[in-house]
């Protein structure tokens, strides 16, 4: 198992926003986190990546705790996020968001990730000296998943990366996350877009207030009816 997280509980001063959650990545899948706005789903991909630090529980990433560990520990170990409203850098150019998205690495090996983003989202190649902030939405998006391949992470967190997308872009986005999987990256993805995430995913979560409701295949909770009611549009 890649990751496992146990019993977690993660307070904002007072407030106790993850209730002992349960969940397990398994290594070269992608699992989707699916639930309503203010659920924890963005707590919880915070919680993994250090930015937010848990109370009690644990997470463990090939079977070592990470609990505790500074964010950029973190991202040396594998673990990247791209998070929730893109947050790249809209004064510098895409050639420099893109070297900060490899901060941690020497200045000789990202070759190989800039071909890589360059492969997957060609048009950042052809806007590369051009101003983030004057990209598409699209674009953006596009270039803050770019940015958090960069560390070459074994583990890839999407905090909402169809948010405020066409339709045909966030079926692009979702085919672009397809393919990230099948170079060998595991995908942890929160989506409001709830379909579009339980379609490609090998395996899902329901978070409701904090807490884990419902885990199954993306399938079984495609086909579950309280999710089709609650988040499908039934």
């Amino acid at each position: 198992m890649l990751l496992e997280i146990c019993r977690l509980n993660t307070y904002y001063n007072h407030l106790h926003a993850l209730w002992d959650v349960d969940m397990k990545v398994e290594k070269g899948s992608i699992v989707a986190l699916i639930g309503s706005n203010g659920a924890g789903k963005s707590t919880l991909l915070k919680s993994i990546a250090g930015t937010v630090r848990p109370r009690s529980g644990q997470i463990l990433y090939r079977g070592e705790s990470i609990c505790g560990l500074p964010a950029s520990k973190i991202v040396t170990r594998g673990i990247t996020l791209s998070p929730e409203g893109r947050q790249i850098f809209p004064r510098m150019t895409v050639s420099e968001n893109l070297r900060m998205g490899g901060y941690t690495r020497k200045k000789d090996t990202l070759g190989a990730s800039y071909e890589r983003v360059f492969e997957l989202f060609p048009i950042l190649k052809e806007r590369i000296n051009q101003q983030a902030g004057t990209l598409s939405g699209g674009e953006q998006q596009m270039l803050a998943i770019g940015r958090a391949l960069m560390s070459s992470p074994e583990m890839l967190m999407l905090d909402e990366p169809s948010l405020g997308l066409s339709p045909i872009l966030t079926d692009s986005i979702f085919h672009l996350i397809e393919e990230i999987k099948n170079q060998g990256v595991t995908i942890l993805l929160i989506e409001q877009n709830a379909f579009g995430a339980l379609s490609i995913a090998d395996y899902g979560y329901v978070l409701e207030n904090g807490r884990i409701s419902l885990e199954g295949t993306g399938k079984e909770l495609l086909n579950n009816k309280k999710v089709y009611e609650s988040y499908l549009g039934g």
